[in-house]
Formats: C-alpha cells, sequence, structure tokens
C-alpha cells in the first residue's frame, strides 16, 4: 500500500471518529453508555463507507510452482483400429496420464488429433485422415518459447498435410509411440494412379500406376483395370527384394461420353494380411468437344509459353502458337489470345470480326495502342512513351463467373505503358490497376460482352511471373492454371448470363473435402448478398434425401458436405426467393485413405525422433520411456513470486459488515426509544 492511501486511511479514521463523537457524545445528556456504543457502531460505518471510497490496493505475495508441460497427443484416426492397436493405445495412454511421478513432475496436457488437433481426455479413433503437421503447428502456437517433452502415440502414417518429420521444434523432444505391429508382412500395394480429369470421346487417354511390393521373396503379381465388369487392360508384373516398386503405364481408349467409373487391382496367389490397398477406383470425364485456341503473337514472349502450358493444363483445350503475319484459317478456332497487337494484327482482327470469334486481347510494352483503339470499341487507351509497373486489386464484386481472390495483390507487378484507359459501354472489372498502392481508376483484367461477343482485356505483360508466383505459394500451378481456365471457358461460351452460377467437381474421393460454391445475380448481374440458397442431396442408391443451406462467403456461398458415403448423388441448388434452379450430379468414390497401410511407418518416426533428439518407444517400452522422463533434468518445475494487488472494493465482505454495522444501530436505536 503506498504512502498517500496510508495518509488518506488516517484521515478518515479521524474523520469518522470525530463524526460519531459529535453525533452521539457531544450532545448526548443521558445514556452514555448507549451513546458511546452507538457512536462505535456509527464510527465503523463512516470508516467502512470511507475505505470504499478511497479504495486502497492491498498487495499480496504468493508463491507459485509452475510445473512443465508434457503433452500426450494421441492419434484419433481409423488406422488405430485397422491396425487392433486401439486397446494398446489407450492402455499406453492411461498408464502416461496416470502415472503419479509423472503428474507430479510434468503439467500433463492430453491432445488427440487426426486432420486436426484439440484437447481431449476420450478417443473414438474415427478420424478421416492423419495429419500431424498439424500437431507440430499447433503445439508452437500453444506452448511458444517453452522447453517441454512430447509423447505421440501414432501410427506414423501420415495420410495429409507437410512432411511432419521436420515440423516440429528441434529444441522441444519429441517421443513417438508406434502403435501397430511393426513386423514386415507380405503386402501389394497401389499408391498412386496419376490421370486427367477429363479425355476426348474417340481419343485415348495415358493412365499412370504406381505399384508397391513388401516382401523378401521373389513375386508376381497380376495387375488389371477394369470398367464394371469388363477387364480391358491386364498383365504381370514381376517384384524382387531388391526391386520393390513397379510403374506400369497405359493408355485406355475413351468410347462413352460421360463419368466413366475404372478400377486398379493388383493380387497375388499368396494371402495379404491387407487386401484395402489392393484395389483404387478412379474416373474421368469424357468430352465430345474440344476447345482450340490460337495464340497470336508478333514477339518471342515468356508470357507465351506460360499462357499455353495454362491453357493445355485443361486437357478439353488445346493452344496453337500462330505468327501474326502468318494467318491461315482463323476461323477454325474457339477463341483467339491477341499477345500485344500492332499494326500487323489487321489480318487477325478483320476475321475475328467477320467470324465472330471470341478474343482475348493482352497488352505490354511492344503494343501499339493507337491501333488497338481502331480496332475495338470496348477501351480506349491514351497511352505514353513511359514503361509503368501495375498491382492488382481484386474486385470482389465481379459477377460473370465464380472466382476466388487467389492473392493477386501480393503477385508481382505487370509492366504496361503508362497513360489513361477509359471504358466504354459495359465492362465488367475483375482486377483493377495500382501504381505503388496508388488506384489508377482503371482495369488491369477486365472483360466485355456485346452482341453475343466476348473479349477479355490484360493490360500488362510479364503475367508469366504470376504463374511462378502462384506455385510459390502454392506448391503447385493448380490455382493459376484454373484461373486462366475460366477466363477461356468464359470465352468459348456464348451463352447468356445465368442468374445461378454454380461450381462443382463430377467426382470426390471419400475422406476428400467436399465442397460446392454457387453465385446468385439479381436482375442487373450485380452478386445478391441477401440471396438464400439452399442444397438438397439425394443418393441415387438409398434415396435418402439431405438438406442443407449455402453460407455467404465473400463473394460466393458454399457448402461443405464432408462425410457424405461412397455412392453417386443428384443435387438441386434453389435459391427460395426466385425459386431459380440448378440441378446437376457428382459421385463420391469409395475410397479410405486409412485402410492403405499394413505396418506402422516406424522409419519415420525414428527420423522424427533423432530430428528432435528424442526417441521412438513401443506400447511395451512406456516404463522405459516413463523412467527416461523422470530422470530427465531438463525438465524442473520453476516456483515463481506472484505479486497480486487486490482492490478493497472488490472485498465483498467489506460491504456485508457496513450493511450489518448499520441494521445493528437501526435495531438498537429503534429498540431505546431514539427513532
Amino acid at each position: 500500500m503506498d504512502t498517500n492511501s496510508i495518509l488518506l486511511l488516517i484521515l478518515s479514521v479521524l474523520i469518522a471518529a470525530g463524526l460519531a463523537f459529535f453525533q452521539y457524545v457531544y450532545k448526548a445528556k443521558n445514556k452514555f453508555r448507549l451513546n458511546l456504543f452507538l457512536a462505535f457502531l456509527r464510527f465503523l460505518s463512516f470508516l467502512g463507507i470511507f475505505l470504499l471510497l478511497i479504495n486502497p490496493t492491498i498487495t499480496r505475495n504468493t508463491l507459485e510452482v509452475e510445473k512443465t508441460p508434457l503433452v500426450v497427443a494421441m492419434d484419433n484416426s481409423s488406422s488405430i483400429p485397422f491396425f487392433n492397436s486401439n486397446k494398446d493405445a489407450k492402455e499406453t495412454y492411461l498408464k502416461l496420464v496416470d502415472n503419479t511421478a509423472l503428474k507430479e513432475k510434468f503439467d500433463i496436457q492430453s491432445y488427440q488429433f487426426d486432420t486436426d488437433i484439440q484437447l481431449s481426455k476420450t478417443f473414438n479413433f474415427k478420424g478421416k485422415q492423419t495429419n500431424l503437421d498439424v500437431v507440430a503447428q499447433g503445439l508452437q502456437n500453444t506452448f511458444k518459447h517453452k522447453t517441454y517433452p512430447t509423447i505421440i502415440l501414432t501410427d506414423g502414417n501420415q495420410t495429409t498435410g507437410n512432411d511432419y518429420e521436420y515440423s516440429f521444434n528441434t529444441q522441444n523432444k519429441v517421443y513417438p509411440i508406434a502403435l501397430g505391429d511393426t513386423t514386415k508382412v507380405f503386402d501389394l500395394k497401389i499408391n498412386q494412379i496419376n490421370v486427367n480429369k477429363y479425355a476426348f470421346y474417340k481419343n485415348k487417354f495415358p493412365v499412370e500406376v504406381f505399384v508397391h511390393y513388401s516382401g523378401n521373396k521373389k513375386t508376381t503379381a497380376n495387375f488389371s483395370i477394369q470398367q464394371g465388369k469388363v477387364t480391358i487392360s491386364q498383365q504381370v508384373l514381376s517384384f524382387l527384394p531388391e526391386k520393390k516398386t513397379a510403374v506400369v503405364n497405359l493408355v485406355l481408349p475413351a468410347n462413352k461420353i460421360g463419368l466413366q467409373l475404372y478400377q486398379a487391382t493388383i493380387s497375388s496367389s499368396k494371402k495379404e494380411k491387407n487386401q484395402f490397398n489392393n484395389i483404387k477406383k478412379f474416373a474421368i470425364e469424357v468430352m465430345d468437344q474440344k476447345t482450340n485456341i490460337a495464340l497470336v503473337s508478333a514477339i518471342n514472349h515468356p508470357d507465351i509459353g506460360s499462357l499455353k502450358r495454362a491453357i493445355e493444363s485443361n486437357v478439353q483445350r488445346k493452344a496453337t502458337l500462330v505468327n501474326s503475319n502468318e494467318i491461315n484459317e482463323l476461323k477454325k478456332y474457339n477463341v483467339v489470345v491477341l499477345y500485344q497487337p500492332n499494326s500487323s494484327f489487321k489480318a487477325a482482327f478483320d476475321t475475328i470480326k467477320s467470324a465472330g470469334i471470341n478474343s482475348f486481347i493482352i497488352t505490354g510494352t511492344s503494343t501499339d495502342f493507337t491501333f488497338l483503339n481502331q480496332q475495338q470499341n470496348d477501351l480506349t487507351f491514351k497511352m505514353g512513351s513511359q514503361i509503368e509497373d501495375y498491382f492488382a486489386g481484386f474486385n470482389t464484386q465481379f459477377n460473370l463467373f465464380v472466382i476466388n481472390n487467389m492473392g493477386f495483390e501480393s503477385f508481382p507487378p505487370l509492366q504496361n505503358s503508362f497513360g489513361n484507359i477509359s471504358l466504354k459501354g459495359n465492362v465488367a472489372v475483375l482486377l483493377s490497376s495500382k501504381i505503388r498502392n496508388i488506384d489508377t481508376q482503371s482495369p488491369l483484367l477486365a472483360f466485355t460482352e456485346n452482341q453475343g461477343k466476348r473479349t477479355a482485356f490484360l493490360l500488362g505483360e510479364n503475367s508469366w511471373k504470376w504463374r511462378l508466383q502462384s506455385f510459390i505459394d502454392n506448391q503447385s500451378f493448380e490455382k493459376y492454371d484454373v484461373f486462366i481456365d475460366k477466363i477461356i471457358q468464359f470465352l468459348a461460351s456464348n451463352t447468356s448470363k445465368k442468374s445461378l452460377v454454380v461450381a462443382h467437381e463430377l467426382f470426390y474421393n471419400s475422406g476428400d473435402k467436399i465442397e460446392i460454391s454457387a453465385q446468385y445475380f439479381n436482375k442487373n448481374y450485380e452478386f445478391d448478398e441477401k440471396a438464400k440458397l439452399s442444397i438438397t442431396i439425394e443418393n441415387t442408391q438409398s434415396k435418402v434425401v439431405k438438406n442443407y443451406d449455402l453460407l455467404k462467403g465473400s463473394n460466393s456461398y458454399k457448402v461443405n458436405l464432408d462425410g457424405l458415403p461412397a455412392g453417386k448423388y443428384n443435387f438441386t441448388i434453389t435459391e427460395l426467393n426466385s425459386k431459380e434452379r440448378y440441378w446437376n450430379h457428382f459421385e463420391v468414390l469409395d475410397f479410405d485413405i486409412e485402410k492403405q497401410f499394413v505396418n506402422p511407418n516406424f522409419d519415420k518416426l525414428s527420423q522424427l525422433a533423432t530430428h528432435t533428439n528424442g526417441k521412438v518407444y513401443l506400447p511395451n517400452q512406456v516404463d522405459d520411456l516413463i523412467q527416461e522422463l523422470l530422470k530427465n533434468k531438463e525438465y524442473k518445475a520453476v516456483q515463481k513470486n506472484v505479486i497480486k494487488n487486490t482492490p478493497l472494493i472488490d472485498w465483498i465482505w467489506l460491504l456485508v459488515i457496513i450493511v450489518s454495522i448499520l441494521a445493528t444501530e437501526w435495531f438498537v436505536r429503534k429498540y431505546n426509544g431514539l427513532l
């Protein structure tokens, strides 16, 4: 308590005593003893009130012991009971968390994890996938700047997420407990199938299959691919102890239009412990139409190669390089990309106009803007000779097709001539341009539609850097390639605008994220933020019907359908106010990734333990692990002196005492006839 508070308390005592003396003793003419008692009560009342007004702070010093956290994380995925290890897992867990010596030394924190991590002391082992990387990230966020041991009860077979071996902080030891039988057994497994999502009718499509063998003897296996009950490919594979993998490359015919489901199977005469991983299904959508795109350019530039790769990442597209001076049969193309047009593009523009072909115009430092103004009426360019860098700004109100912001604002700038670009007519801007975070009020990527003819404008060169940045951000070109594909898809279609636009896949693997997004536009084709969208899903076999509401995001409505069992589904999305509808179908393929293993990944867990200076154990070695933790002198409890300042006004009992004193005084005066 500080000096000012002490002085105020002394003054309060004097004032309370003076007021009580003046009221009950100074004027008293009889009953001297009674008045002294009442004066004492009044003194206590005044003093209590003054204490509440002054509210002095009382400081308390307490000693607290902070124990080192001991994290016990349990793998809650379905692979644990598949290995018949759920009983061992629970028994091992209880030995750890119920050990008296460990509880005395550590603050035991119990977690469970599958695709996510959370605090838990009970486990059902029903997780669909295993993500050990999320354990590392979650613990680093929870126990920042602390040194602590981590025990992970798992089979070590990660099915999603980043490589967990290097995810954990090397300053904190990790002690994995490998669940499952580590004895190597004979097993054949289809590891991975690489196949395009689309093929074209009457064409052939490639299939690449990776097969793995576990065993110590020479063996042969039968590999086949079936469609329904028909076997369309079959061959014999040979394996050796030193050659445990095989790659099967096939070319299959696309003789039926629509979604085609196939099944790859590997089998042997020998009995296997796990046959779930002998079969893997895949599907492909057979299309009866292909989009041909012409890339017209008078110069060589990295953008050309980047665009060609992005366009042809969708096998429905075929991009052909065409020199602006050698334009022949341009009418056979569905879309024409005009890269940095100049006067040599005159024939190309004439053909596009006469044939009504949709175009994608890309400008840059080599563009003849005077010529471009003469060839189109959507944008007016007043450009100078100075070169400027233009950054992108994403327009959330863009409504021509569903597109998500993939971080355009962080992409490298595009180069274009400095000047003014004005819009004429109905122009939809997806990306606006910025110069050093200053909005130029000009478009960077825009779309127009006039009398059924569609045009896209990308006003800047070096978009190849965008594709590279997308790969750096996502470890894949997929997001950028989908972005380009949606532009081409918009240009390749001449259908009128729809009020309800839905984006979804035609098939999903069981356990994967199943998300359907939709956009609803009002009569002015503006994104309607007040729309009410619902989806009805029907399993075509069981006829079970489920209804969900779509939740509004930044520029679309979404529904998450994770957990749907394998099967074929029809669905209908309805806007409840206008009754606008969209219907289609998708299929969930039967594939349980947690049942693809026969042994725990002991080697990977050993590498994790070595990387963090820990050690891997088996369930029957849990007592050794407990002794290791108890003997380790790195983990000591820390005694801290905790200073707590408690305001007196927070003491509820002081208020109770004041009320009691005033009540006592009132009853005494009432009893003695002083009221």
